[in-house]
């Protein structure tokens, strides 16, 4: 819970010999006197370059006034603990069938190694859809939403003091979907995106990696599931591996998406792909990560980059993100015009961004020979494609599945990208709604209404 102690206090106080848990019991027993300031003013953490009381003293002096170490006034109205609110609304799917109702929810608490935040914005992607429609197992009643940006408030306790420094109180922050927990199998070996703890826990019970939610509602305690962190909510709590600091070029709200959209197009492009510069690519299914994915081919030096789609207004709009050409597959053969497009070979690389049987195909066959096919978008559980085997054998393509990216790596290196003007956010964000909004926003995205992405934006 504590950051350090003040050089001070360490020097010259004998309460450092004490435990924490004695400290705590003389705080309480003095809680009345100034000596309560002084002892707590002196056990410090760090949080945007000036020292804050530790949150855990916060609720026994309530919201009295404290000055830092440097002598500026720490307000407990600035933090949730011992000043804030004690509930929140947050956007909960029932069942399948029936509509996201907002319901009040307790503050989540963060544990040991996460992060509390004030949610910012939320990304809503056709992940959280395939569980609204019931496409993919998950338990309910849950909060959706995996892709955010917000405001660090609290960290949990015993995070270890590297962590509180990378994400100081007041950083402004974006979240990854997949949340690695940094020690599996696969995290040691720089496989997070293959994260073992994240999809026993956060995809297999809907909870974080102690196998418990944070959420529950106000008025009756019961456990709300988390899909990822559970951004369809006012607040939310994130394992701090997921998190990288937003600087303030960036914009605060559009910037949620790169936790998810462009996250898992860098991911496709870059690590499964390992897409070069001057190298082709086909991009089947222009949505949230499609989209993503010509911003993404372009900065990494596409020479050509094909959008395909079945509406007009997506195609329109992917010449705007990047594509050099357009195919609407609603109107003519997707195979043979990328072939057509590309000298009779193909292109380099096809990603599969739609999740359906048949633009799984469409991306092997469009590959030419020794090309990647990269397969992006989720379907219904058991749903399978078909390819002819003997072109795949001997034309030597490669069919390559990529869930996402690796957020420890990869999201300080988006943010870079993005700094630098390799993609724009904002025009990748077409709609901002707000969370009362977000039942009828997911509809509009089933029915394939949603140019790019839309946000849940909070105040």
């Amino acid at each position: 819970m504590f950051r350090k102690l003040h050089p001070e206090a360490e020097a010259k106080d004998p309460f450092i010999l004490c435990s924490y848990t004695s400290i705590l019991a003389m705080a309480m027993a003095i809680r009345s006197s100034s000596s309560a300031n002084r002892l707590l003013n002196r056990m410090m953490i760090q949080g945007n370059g000036k020292g804050r009381i530790s949150s855990l003293f916060r609720p026994i002096l309530g919201g009295s006034r404290h000055h830092s170490s440097d002598g500026a006034p720490i307000d407990a109205k600035d933090y949730l603990v011992g000043g804030g609110p004690s509930t929140m609304k947050a956007a909960v799917f029932w069942e399948a069938g029936k509509p996201l109702t907002i319901e009040d929810m307790r503050i989540p608490r963060p544990k040991v190694g996460e992060v509390l935040l004030k949610t910012r914005a939320c990304g809503l992607c056709h992940s959280d859809l395939h569980v609204i429609k019931k496409d993919q197992h998950f338990p309910t009643p849950v909060v959706l939403g995996h892709e955010v940006t917000g405001e660090v408030l609290e960290h949990g306790p015993s995070t270890d003091p590297a962590t509180i420094q990378r994400l100081p109180v007041g950083a402004h922050v974006v979240g990854a979907f997949i949340m690695p927990c940094g020690g599996c199998f696969y995290c040691i070996r720089s496989q997070e995106d293959l994260c073992e703890t994240f999809f026993k826990y956060s995809r297999g019970k809907g909870a974080l990696y102690d196998g418990e939610t944070r959420l529950f509602l106000a008025n009756t305690g019961k456990p709300i599931h988390m899909y990822s962190m559970g951004g369809l909510a006012e607040y939310c709590v994130v394992p701090a591996n997921a998190l990288a600091v937003l600087p303030s070029s960036l914009p605060y709200s559009e910037s949620s998406i790169m936790g998810c959209a462009i996250f898992t197009a860098y991911g496709a492009l870059k690590n499964a792909a390992d897409m070069r510069a001057g190298e082709t690519i086909a991009v089947i299914g222009t949505g949230g990560v499609g989209s993503s994915c010509l911003q993404i081919a372009k900065a990494f030096g596409g020479r050509q980059i094909i959008a395909v789609d079945v509406e007009d207004g997506k195609l329109e709009n992917a010449k705007k993100l990047g594509a050099t050409h357009t195919i609407n597959a609603s109107k003519e053969d997707v195979v043979t015009k990328i072939k057509e497009l590309t000298g009779g070979r193909g292109v380099d690389i096809a990603v599969e961004a739609l999740g359906k049987p048949q633009t799984f195909a469409q991306a092997a066959y469009s590959v030419r020979d020794g090309g990647r096919a990269v397969m992006v978008g989720l379907a219904k559980f058991g749903t399978t494609a078909e390819f002819d085997m003997v072109h795949v054998v001997r034309r030597q393509v490669r069919i390559i599945g990529s869930y996402g990216a690796r957020a420890r790596q990869d999201l300080p290196t988006l943010i870079c990208l993005a700094e630098m003007g390799a993609f724009d956010l904002k025009s990748a964000v077409t709609q901002k709604r707000s969370l009362e909004e977000a039942d009828e926003t997911f509809a509009a995205l089933d029915r394939g209404e949603i140019l790019g992405r839309a946000i849940v934006e909070f105040s």
